[in-house]
């Protein structure tokens, strides 16, 4: 239904089709809300995503596009504590009245199809969707994923930041609504445009960016 709606909305609107050009890949920046900080266990209360259109490769630079984006609530039979809710803005009744969560975690796996995602530290991400789609769709996600973090590790191996307030700061990227997913994935997004510069000459390719965030085990272990 949701992934409906969304089509509904591109088709109203004119917006054109997620990756325009057959030399352009897409690529899908990922954020989640959580009931907690252990993703072994806290429960997924929203997901958030917005899609890049990136390339052809090595001169273009991303383009994010608004149009292609997703969020969602998850319904929770027992809502989150209430220091948990300040954090994140979801309140009680919004937990209470979200979407079923396998109608919900459906539709994000129709919406991302096989593009590949990225996070600021995605191992969390990642283990939190994918725990939840084994438990409610029974499978888990076959797409790979590349943590921006590393990137920002091999690209600017200058800067003593390490979270993504840090980085943030460091480039000057605005957010107004912090932990909230929607707008952490639009400023996850503009942090990898702000990379950009020292992907590019890599090959600018997700291949080539895998290969590149790679390093980061071998800078971690000088």
């Amino acid at each position: 239904m949701i992934a409906t709606l969304l089509a509904s909305v591109r088709s109203w609107w004119g917006l054109q089709d997620p990756v325009a050009s057959s030399d352009a890949e897409r690529w899908v920046v990922v954020d989640v809300e959580t009931s907690g900080l252990d993703a072994k266990n806290d429960r997924l209360l929203a997901i958030a995503a917005i899609g890049l259109r990136v390339g052809p490769a090595p001169a273009s630079r991303p383009e994010i596009v608004l149009g292609d984006s997703f969020e969602v609530v998850l319904r929770q039979e027992a809502v989150s504590d209430r220091d948990n809710i300040l954090l994140h803005g979801i309140g009680e009744q919004r937990q209470r009245d979200g979407v079923e969560p396998a109608t919900a975690l459906q539709a994000f796996v129709d919406f991302i199809g096989e593009a590949p995602l990225l996070a600021f530290h995605s191992a969390f991400d990642e283990t939190l969707i994918d725990r939840h789609c084994r438990r409610h769709l029974g499978r888990r996600l076959v797409n790979p994923w590349l943590d921006l973090a590393h990137l920002c590790a091999v690209t600017h191996e200058e800067v003593r930041a390490r979270s993504l307030d840090d980085w943030m700061a460091h480039f000057g990227i605005l957010c107004p609504a912090r932990h909230q997913a929607s707008a952490d994935t639009l400023a996850t997004a503009e942090l990898l445009l702000r990379l950009w510069p020292r992907i590019a000459p890599e090959g600018g390719r997700w291949r080539d960016a895998v290969r590149l965030a790679g390093r980061r085990r071998w800078l971690a272990g000088r």
